[in-house]
């Protein structure tokens, strides 16, 4: 019975996580953001530097997903901000933060008031918890695809990994990144790829099973089908908890 209520308790505050860009990027917050509260026919100014005095050098749609904060200031971890006096927080200046798109073709400062986590990829009809988990899968391929066309640091990385997977995946990848190398590509389940048709969706069958998610992801590589099995679980040693990657199924292996 314990061990069920602290299962609920933990999805509850996975699902109440806070969702605009109030805290420093340090490894606690969701992975994507997209943007909100701008009109459909106007778009959100990206600039030089953290204000409205600065250069506009883009911008993004009014839909923009799958956004990356590169940094925000003031400079705040959640620990700190939690420390501060109501008056302090108040007195604080805006918040703006540096964001990527996804292509890295839009790069630019943006207020922090017009970010929220990306939740573009849940369904009505779908768990929230199995939505997380299809949006995590989906924007670590989309990471891995855009970091492959623009010879930039993928989501494999072992910086970064950690968005992503438990820390026994991240052992194994900076083992590989340390010259023991893996069986196989982790996404693609091949040494080399040439992806075309992706597809990452639920699985058909139990999606959600005693607190493990699980999500398919279906492509071609070199023209041959393929298919990779994400089992996810929430880690509680984030707080709030955040679901991540524990294995990735592929035939006759799986990664850790």
């Amino acid at each position: 019975m314990f061990s069920r209520i602290k299962n609920l308790v933990a999805a509850v505050l996975l699902l109440t996580a806070p969702t605009v860009a109030l805290a420093q990027m340090d490894g606690h917050g969701p992975d994507a953001w997209q943007v909100t509260g701008v009109a459909p026919d106007d778009t959100l100014n990206a600039r030089t530097g953290p204000g409205t005095d600065h250069l506009v050098i883009g911008a993004f749609p009014s839909d923009a997903t799958g956004l990356q904060i590169v940094t925000c200031v003031p400079f705040l971890t959640r620990q700190k901000r939690s420390e501060l006096t109501e008056s302090q927080r108040a007195n604080l200046p805006p918040r703006w933060c540096l964001v990527e798109s996804p292509d890295h073709g839009i790069k630019g400062w943006v207020s922090a008031r017009y970010l929220k986590e990306d939740t573009s990829a849940a369904r009505p009809d779908m768990h929230p918890l199995v939505a997380e988990g299809v949006a995590l899968v989906r924007r670590i391929y989309d990471r891995e695809l855009s970091a492959r066309s623009a010879s930039a640091i993928g989501p494999l990385h072992p910086s970064v990994a950690r968005r992503y997977f438990f820390p026994d995946g991240v052992a194994r990848l900076a083992q590989g990144a340390r010259g023991h190398p893996l069986e196989a590509h982790p996404l693609f389940g091949a040494q080399d790829a040439d992806i075309t048709q992706l597809q990452i969706f639920p699985a058909p069958e139990r999606a959600m099973f005693r607190g493990m998610v699980s999500v398919h992801a279906t492509f071609r590589n070199f023209g041959h089908p393929q298919q990779a099995v994400f089992r996810l679980r929430g880690d509680g040693s984030f707080d709030p908890p955040a679901l991540r990657i524990m294995r990735i199924e592929h035939e006759g292996w799986a990664f850790p």
